[in-house]
């Protein structure tokens, strides 16, 4: 019991999965939102067939939060569509990834509460991750904040303090009075939990940034135990709610004949709407035996999936065949914003060995691409300052406008030397 206490309290666990799980979601809305920016204003802004009008009754009922509703102008809804795009990109990328995760949460809900007729399956999950996501320590790994936490245990180890930090305060003391306004004016919504949820965190950022000169201090490790115990109990949840999205999928399939029969693979894949490519599609339904396998394939891994936790080397295999199944739905069905979400939260119980394998294969690749691009760079540098021989006049030779290239030479400022510097 001390040894489970001690484990749960020490760290914050699975940071790579984590780590996963920002990623892909937070990629997951992004695309969503850059595919559907030609049509923004149909689904969820002043042009939609959901007015603004009916949306407010809804809201009176439900008692949902979204920003939306605080004006019905056009240029508040590019703001809050905005400043969710710009949020999704700095938690993908992990800058201020706690103050971001906030704002990319009040953006999913806003946008997707201000029409809820529109998804496809997949805003759900979004939508719970979203809030999930404010919880975690999910920037531990594969992010900007690794890295600049990183260089502040470097200068610790030096006898230097944390680097000067501006922008923290900043974004606390803009945010502040919002959250302020917010709560007086009640426009947070009828929940309770979203005004308490916001507080905290803005209260815990503030402490956090005071004692971040003292991390062995006694407070400061209060509130890194009470933060890995968050993100700990958090990430159990989120594992709980991929096992009952698939436990209950699995067994409501069961039920049906539809899924008996085979009719529920056969009808969509006879629809135009889910058809994006027919040819594949009516291989797939002109097969009887290949719609028998996939329909009882995909209701045997549903529903056996939560009972293979305890066996890793079977979990493994269904999470590839789960994973294959969902990148399928995304090609075949042309659903392909459901599928990331589903692929991201199966991501939460991959190993971390093949994570830390995977995050090491991409960091090699990256580094090759750029040194490629430096080598390329540094030889053109070389053609572009080369100096002319005694024979040959200035401005001309190989790369001059006389020689065989044909080319005049490159700037100093051109697209190479850039890179570089």
């Amino acid at each position: 019991m001390g040894r489970s206490l001690q484990r749960i309290t020490a760290a914050a666990l699975g940071p790579y999965q984590s780590a996963v799980i920002r990623i892909g979601f937070t990629a997951t809305y992004l695309l969503f939102l850059l595919r559907e920016v030609p049509h923004r204003q149909e689904l969820y802004g002043p042009d939609s067939p959901w007015s603004w009008e009916l949306e407010h009754r809804l809201m009176s009922d439900n008692g949902a939060f979204t920003a939306l509703m605080w004006s019905d102008s056009s240029v508040w809804f590019e703001a809050v569509y905005g400043l969710t795009l710009v949020s999704a990109f700095c938690t993908l990328i992990g800058w201020r990834t706690r103050t971001m995760s906030v704002l990319f949460m009040a953006g999913v809900l806003s946008i997707q509460n201000r029409n809820v007729f529109m998804g496809d399956g997949g805003d759900n999950v979004v939508h719970l991750m979203a809030i999930y996501l404010v919880l975690t320590r999910c920037a531990q790994v594969w992010s900007l904040d690794a890295r600049r936490a990183g260089r502040d245990a470097a200068r610790r180890s030096q006898g230097l303090g944390p680097a000067r930090d501006v922008v923290g305060p900043v974004l606390w003391a803009v945010l502040g009075p919002v959250l302020l306004v917010a709560v007086v004016m009640g426009g947070l919504g009828e929940t309770w939990w979203l005004p308490t949820l916001l507080g905290v965190v803005w209260v815990g950022a503030a402490a956090w940034w005071a004692l971040r000169r003292e991390p062995d201090g006694e407070p400061r490790v209060l509130l890194d135990v009470l933060a890995n115990i968050v993100h700990n109990v958090t990430l159990v949840v989120i594992m709980a709610e991929v096992c009952l999205i698939y436990a209950t999928a699995g067994w409501y399939k069961i039920q049906g004949s539809r899924w008996q029969d085979g009719t529920a693979l056969y009808y969509p894949l006879k629809l135009d709407y889910f058809t994006p490519w027919p040819a594949a599609s009516n291989l797939i339904a002109a097969s009887s035996v290949m719609v028998m396998v996939v329909t009882y394939a995909t209701v045997i891994v549903q529903v056996a999936f939560p009972f293979t936790l305890f066996n890793r080397r079977v979990k493994n295999v269904l999470l590839v065949l789960m994973i294959g199944e969902h990148a399928g739905i995304a090609v075949l069905l042309g659903l392909p914003f459901f599928s990331m979400a589903m692929i991201s939260a199966d991501a939460v119980f991959l190993p971390t060995v093949f994570l830390v394998w995977f995050g090491g294969r991409v960091g090699l690749g990256r580094d090759r691409l750029f040194a490629r691009f430096a080598r390329f760079a540094r030889a053109d540098r070389k053609g572009a300052t080369r100096v002319p021989g005694p024979r040959e006049p200035a401005g001309e030779g190989a790369g001059g406008p006389g020689g065989p290239g044909g080319e005049a030479p490159r700037h100093p400022g051109d697209g190479g030397h850039t890179l570089v510097g």
